[in-house]
């Protein structure tokens, strides 16, 4: 006789339904395709005109760490992303401090973009105090926090078409300038790349570290591992090529500007350079049309930054890794971590009072480095030490590959500025001795950070 008894309901699964062309979609959407343009006059001057060999010494920095990030994905599928990975390759309290550094990131983001968008309008209406324009920026983007408004992915699609027209018009005006200025010579020269008066390896060293912010977002790719078609091959290629991708693109883009504006001397606001260029090339139309576009930018970088911070802090509360009165309280009337709000939205104005905008881009960097450069070293350990039974092990791509990754991230975390390091040092070193006391001398296991709150 046949049981009656029903079988019990296979669990939900995400369904496999990315192909690598919607990861690389994706990932270009993360970076996005005027990542480069803030960064442009700065690294320019860091790296004494040489950004745009900055931003291929990133890129290959980048691309040996996107091939960890693939790989790990594939064995860790998970939200949590750079937290899992170092957890689950060498211990919960390596993952702990790293996590805890990488919070810098979380921090920083809103901070750095309010400033930016602050920036930006001072440059069209420079009579208004930057206090209150900070105060604005800031403003705005907590209240639209306040009330729950999310970016929708339509509103996201619509901001990067624009941003891609306004950089394709750049790019036409840029090359008929250049040509008709300085004919043929002009648009294919070696100087961009090396000028023997003003080369340094310690100065590009020192922009290729701000430089390595234009691929921040390209690890976001991992996240969606779960719901990729042949996950082992495509998450990595579609990392890699995103990072490739934002290379070529980015540096194309600052190729050109050098050209139009070789003298890095003459930059007099070295934060907002690309719209002087554009002026140069396309006149006030297009100097106006690069100030919106990086003043929407910014505030929807900085909304999403901002709620990634709400999130993670009230994430962080409600496990009591922060204090969970202040941190894990959500509003009743608005289901909302209101304290939170608050808090990182004071946080980033006074960020933009007390700090130039070039050093919370390193401090942002130096929580991502951190992170990159222990993603290689828990893909050296899994797969060159570690490997699972019956995996084959690849010498390449299982020691060489991640290893140069975390060489190259080293170099570039080194070319930080000293100060930059110091408060860095000090913040992990703070995460260290808070992880020894909340676990009583190590002797229970940390609370996990969740990363997927943010």
């Amino acid at each position: 006789m046949q049981s009656t008894t029903a079988e019990p309901a296979a669990a939900p699964r995400l369904k496999r339904v990315l192909g690598l062309w919607d990861l690389v979609y994706y990932g270009i959407i993360l970076t996005s395709p005027i990542a480069v343009v803030p960064m442009f006059g700065e690294a320019q001057v860091l790296s004494q005109g040489h950004a745009v060999i900055t931003l291929l010494a990133a890129m290959v920095a980048m691309t040996a760490t996107a091939v960890s990030f693939g790989r790990m994905a594939t064995v860790y599928p998970s939200a949590g992303s750079v937290y899992t990975y170092v957890s689950r390759g060498f211990n919960a309290y390596i993952g702990f401090v790293i996590g805890w550094a990488m919070f810098l990131e979380y921090l920083f983001q809103p901070l750095q973009n309010s400033l930016y968008a602050a920036l930006t309008v001072q440059r069209l209406l420079p009579h208004i105090p930057f206090a209150l324009l900070s105060a604005v920026a800031v403003g705005f983007m907590t209240l639209l926090c306040w009330f729950g408004i999310r970016t929708t992915a339509r509103a996201n699609q619509i901001l990067l078409g624009f941003m891609t027209i306004v950089m394709v018009a750049f790019l036409g005006e840029a090359i008929w300038y250049i040509f008709s200025h300085q004919q043929w010579h002009g648009l294919i020269s070696a100087e961009p790349f090396y000028d023997p008066r003003t080369f340094s390896v310690r100065a590009i060293a020192a922009g290729t570290a701000l430089a390595a912010t234009t691929y921040i977002g390209f690890d976001g790719v991992s996240i969606l591992a779960e719901e990729v078609k042949n996950p082992r091959r495509n998450v990595m290629l579609a990392t890699v090529l995103v990072c490739v991708f934002t290379g070529i693109w980015a540096g194309f883009q600052v190729y050109l500007a050098q050209r139009v504006w070789p003298d890095y001397h003459s930059l007099t606001n070295a934060e907002t350079a690309f719209m002087d260029v554009a002026k140069v090339v396309g006149g006030y139309n297009l100097f106006v049309a690069f100030a919106v576009v990086l003043l929407v930018s910014s505030l929807a970088c900085g909304l999403a930054g901002l709620l990634g911070a709400v999130r993670l802090l009230y994430g962080m509360g409600r496990d009591n890794v922060l204090p969970r009165k202040i941190f894990g309280h959500l509003n009743a009337e608005r289901g909302n971590p209101t304290y939170n709000i608050l808090i990182a939205g004071g946080l980033a104005y006074l960020g933009t009072l007390t700090m130039q905008w070039e050093r919370s881009i390193e401090i942002l960097n130096f929580g991502a480095l951190v992170a990159f450069m222990a993603v290689n070293l828990a893909a050296v350990k899994h797969f060159g030490f570690s490997p699972l039974e019956g995996e084959k092990r690849n010498i390449l791509l299982d020691v060489i590959v991640p290893s140069l990754g975390f060489l190259f991230c080293l170099v570039i975390f080194l070319g930080l500025q000293g100060s930059t390091l110091v408060i860095g040092a000090v913040w992990v070193a703070c995460g260290g001795l808070y992880v020894v006391v909340k676990t009583k001398g190590l002797r229970t296991q940390p609370v996990v950070i969740d990363f997927s709150e943010s």
